[in-house]
């Protein structure tokens, strides 16, 4: 099998992280550079001047025109986070490094805090990505499939209609017979009326959509889209004919990425920011290095989502291993 170029690439060692990112200081500087790259710009008024303080450990910024005063992160995913910069950005490194999902317990082995820390901080990075992520439809020649997250659970529904699945449509964007993007989107189910809002956002005018025989795809030719129908073969001669060959082996690495690092999560209730974190991942590896940056201007224009709208504890349903 050839060597590909994409999967083999050095990305951003530890070390050359640590050069980097390693200091409070270091992060700061960074930080300032994504949330103002062309220099001081007052959130209130638009001002481009600003007078700088120290109150206690946190840095300000104030503007002569309006006197509002802000901080790095306030008004950011990061707004009233007690951790060290320096935490944040290793787990920004440790999230967007590697090839698998990272459960909350490593992270929290890894930056030394609390369990509930680590999960907190972990949906706050998937929460930015998920926000910069939705805008970002489709287009040209696209596959699309339907497929779900989750599994049985003892003594409930059977099958598709189990409490414990979250139902998704998986699109591919294809240029040159290659997969360019890709798009995850939870979805009510695979009616007409479930799949006319994804359809809607998820889709580019003038798009050309492909999908198997699932009477509910039908609705993007009544959204004006070319669709083309390509009823695969059963088995495994189903998964490898040209149309859907790439499809199935991103829907294929994305399960195996959740269900080999997760032990369970609530699908119904996360699926949306899990499967958004693999979407903004894919749809950046052509560069690596260049995901430290991008995560962190994500972090600062995503909106503040204090804990409450984070999550709702449910013990034993937000188990990561």
């Amino acid at each position: 099998m050839a060597i590909n170029p994409i999967q083999m690439q050095h990305g951003l060692s530890l070390p050359d992280f640590l050069a980097h990112y390693g200091t409070e200081a270091q992060c700061e500087e960074a930080l300032k550079h994504a949330r103002w790259p062309h220099g001081f710009h007052c959130p209130k008024c638009g001002g481009g001047t600003a007078r700088e303080f120290t109150r206690g450990k946190t840095r300000y910024w104030e503007c002569p025109a309006c006197g509002h005063q802000t901080s790095l992160t306030s008004g950011t995913m990061m707004q009233q986070s007690q951790l060290p910069l320096t935490k944040w950005f290793l787990a920004v490194y440790l999230l967007t490094q590697s090839k698998n999902n990272v459960a909350a317990l490593a992270l929290r082995r890894e930056l030394d805090i609390t369990w509930r820390a680590a999960w907190l901080l972990k949906h706050k990075l998937m929460e930015a990505m998920r926000q910069r992520e939705e805008g970002q439809p489709l287009s040209g020649d696209i596959r699309v499939d339907d497929a779900y997250l989750g599994g049985e659970r003892t003594g409930g529904k059977p099958g598709r209609g189990s409490e414990n699945k979250q139902a998704f449509v998986v699109s591919v964007e294809m240029r040159d017979n290659r997969p360019q993007r890709v798009r995850f989107d939870p979805v009510d189910g695979f009616s007409f009326v479930a799949l006319k809002p994804w359809a809607a956002s998820a889709l580019m005018p003038g798009s050309t959509i492909t999908s198997d025989g699932l009477i509910g795809f039908e609705v993007v030719r009544q959204l004006g889209f070319e669709h083309r129908v390509k009823i695969a073969p059963k088995g495994k001669a189903g998964t490898e004919i040209d149309a859907y060959r790439w499809l199935n082996v991103i829907l294929g690495n994305l399960k195996r990425s959740l269900s080999g690092t997760l032990h369970a999560f609530g699908y119904s209730k996360y699926a949306a920011r899990y499967l958004a974190h693999a979407q903004y991942l894919f749809n950046r590896r052509f560069d690596l290095k260049a995901l430290i940056p991008r995560a962190l201007f994500a972090l600062v224009m995503a909106k503040p989502c204090p804990r409450g709208r984070i999550a709702h504890f449910h013990g034993k349903t937000e188990v990561e291993t």
